[in-house]
């Protein structure tokens, strides 16, 4: 009975003010209300993993900053104001101690806790699985704080000026039409690679408008001396591929519409995959992007970044890493402190 009640009063009160507000008002009001800003949602899950725990994540520059800290500032100055970081419930107090208390100082921060159990009704979590979800179960813990355009990244990986600003600006000024209009920024491929071993990439296909139309998951991808190939036998063969061939980071641009697609299409996922893997099937955001590009609910558009992407994939990637970020702050594109 509350809520109907208070759902009455905004009504009336929408009504009301509706028939006494001047035509421009009016209009500002609709726009105000139809174009949110967008909000970063950044997959932390299962950041300190690799280091043994969240204080031990090694900084990448003299300063102590992490990768992190570059994506944040990064997206402050295109325009983001409200991140979420998506977290395991146990590191909440070493989350907010390491990273997240800081944070709140340059931009509004929410949190989402990704929980194995969080699952559609009919379903548990088998015996003896302790591997995570995936991506697309990730983002949908943030069902409950996301009412508008938002942006993913991976929380771990750095993406460059270009990419936040591409990403922002395309959330900005594009809402869903007779399809959901959702976008990625590509990296060419040789971009992408380490040094140090093999990769695993999505390589993108475009058609002549710059869509998305599959993406081809290459889970060994190697520098070789005639030029990047990838393997699906162990090395006993090669493929290659272009070097400016495009590839996703896991950096995703979506209206609202996908949290709804992602929770919806979670059960059939489970009921085809839990019977033939249950202890390792993972939901992964591109599963659920491909499915809506063939069904032809979805467009996406394919942003690409001429930004080099660094991540460290192996110990040894760390030096280029520090290399690279002390390089772009003598270049100028960051202060050599960058809250300060």
């Amino acid at each position: 009975m509350c809520c109907v009640y208070w759902q009455c009063q905004v009504i009336y009160k929408k009504q009301q003010w509706t028939a006494q507000a001047p035509e421009g008002e009016l209009r500002n009001f609709k726009e105000e209300r139809k174009m949110k800003k967008p909000v970063l949602v950044i997959m932390a899950a299962g950041m300190g993993s690799r280091y043994g725990g969240l204080k031990q994540i090694d900084p990448v520059d003299a300063d102590g900053h992490i990768i992190m800290d570059f994506s944040i500032y990064d997206a402050v100055k295109a325009g983001f104001e409200k991140v979420i970081f998506i977290i395991k419930k146990e590191n909440e107090k070493d989350f907010k101690e390491t990273i997240g208390n800081r944070m709140e100082q340059r931009i509004k921060v929410e949190y989402a806790f990704q929980e194995m159990e969080n699952l559609p009704e009919g379903f548990q979590v088998p015996e003896g699985r302790g591997k995570p979800w995936g991506t697309a179960h990730a983002v949908l813990s943030c069902l409950p704080l996301v009412d508008g355009p938002f942006a993913v990244i991976n929380a771990d990986d750095y993406y460059g000026q270009q990419a936040f600003q591409m990403i922002y600006d395309f959330l900005s000024s594009h809402e869903d039409t007779d399809k959901y209009q959702y976008t990625m920024v590509g990296y060419l491929l040789k971009n992408t690679l380490t040094e140090n071993g093999h990769v695993a990439r999505g390589v993108c296909g475009t058609d002549e408008n710059g869509k998305l139309t599959e993406i081809g998951e290459r889970v060994r991808i190697e520098k070789r001396e005639d030029g990047p190939a990838y393997t699906e036998d162990d090395g006993a063969a090669w493929t290659p591929l272009a070097e400016d061939a495009v590839v996703s980071m896991n950096m995703w641009g979506f209206t609202k519409s996908m949290m709804g697609e992602i929770r919806d299409r979670f059960a059939a996922f489970l009921t085809e995959n839990l019977p033939k893997n249950p202890l390792k099937c993972e939901y992964f955001l591109p599963f659920v992007v491909d499915e809506l590009i063939q069904e032809k609910k979805a467009e996406v558009t394919v942003l690409k970044s001429r930004d080099r992407w660094y991540g460290v994939t192996y110990r040894e990637d760390k030096p280029v890493v520090v290399k690279a970020i002390q390089s772009l702050k003598d270049q100028g594109l960051y202060p050599q402190k960058l809250w300060e």
